[in-house]
């Protein structure tokens, strides 16, 4: 039986990919901060649970560890876990550390336990990582931590892949769109409505966001970058909201404009600009 540990997997879209994870005989060990809704998790899929935070290196080290010892190895590493940003909250009131915190939740997540999982699944020959990004990521969803914990993650996401690639440890990102508990309820709606009205979301996106199908819409393109389908799938960025499943592509740079730098003077400003701004 191969392992996986889902980060975040006691609720929402994690609980719905580890529930996916077990039905196609995956042993799944999931995580969550509440040792109560984590236990309850764990029976639900009769796999194993570990309450805790894996910001904390000890804790992800744990995690991994804990899926070893319980299923002979560790195979697939999926993180899912992850916090709202502050009501309201943008450059102009947050705070730094709520800032820290929010970076903390999403990025020092993925960070500690891709440092935890990858040595241990090159030293097996092999493994699947996805972490879970967001749309937020393009500043469309307003806020400072949030996005900016996502877009590192993306990023983190890519290098991991490139390097590991040799090993035969693939990683990916999902950018989910479901209905979970972060995403329904009053202040989320008024949340999302005053996005629109200031002109941040369009009126597609709005509608969306407030119409989004369950997680278990999202699951199966997580479990399917983890199973060997996908064994050439990795260093991309997909997204997955209901019925909808597309791909971020890779950014390339666009050309302005060339000029030797070995034989030509800088450019002015005003050259600058017309290249830019004209």
């Amino acid at each position: 039986m191969s392992g996986a540990v889902v980060v975040g997997g006691s609720r929402g879209i994690g609980l719905a990919v580890a529930e996916l994870l077990s039905a196609r005989g995956v042993g799944v060990v999931v995580n969550g901060r509440d040792p109560d809704v984590v236990a309850e998790a764990a029976q639900r899929i009769s796999g194993l649970g570990y309450a805790g935070s894996p910001t904390d290196p000890a804790v992800a080290d744990a995690l991994i560890d804990a899926c070893v010892q319980t299923f002979g190895s560790i195979d697939v590493l999926i993180n899912c876990a992850g916090t709202a940003e502050p009501a309201g909250s943008s450059i102009l009131d947050v705070t730094s550390g709520q800032f820290r915190e929010l970076l903390d939740a999403h990025l020092g997540t993925v960070f500690e336990t891709c440092r935890a999982a990858a040595p241990r699944m090159v030293a097996q020959g092999g493994g699947a990582i996805v972490n879970t990004g967001s749309f937020a990521f393009l500043g469309d969803y307003g806020g400072t931590g949030y996005p900016a914990g996502k877009g590192a993650v993306n990023g983190l996401t890519l290098a991991i892949a490139a390097e590991l690639r040799e090993h035969s440890v693939r990683a990916n990102v999902v950018c989910p769109g479901a209905r979970t508990r972060l995403s329904t309820g009053p202040d989320y709606e008024r949340h999302i409505t005053e996005l629109h009205r200031r002109g941040l979301l369009d009126e597609v996106s709005m509608r969306g966001a407030l119409d989004a199908a369950g997680p278990e819409y999202v699951a199966p393109t997580y479990a399917y970058l983890v199973s060997d389908l996908a064994t050439d799938v990795t260093g991309r960025i997909f997204i997955a909201a209901g019925g909808f499943v597309g791909e971020f592509a890779r950014p390339t740079p666009g050309f302005l404009g060339f000029r030797d730098a070995n034989d030509a003077p800088p450019w002015t400003v005003e050259e600058i600009h017309e290249m830019i701004g004209g």
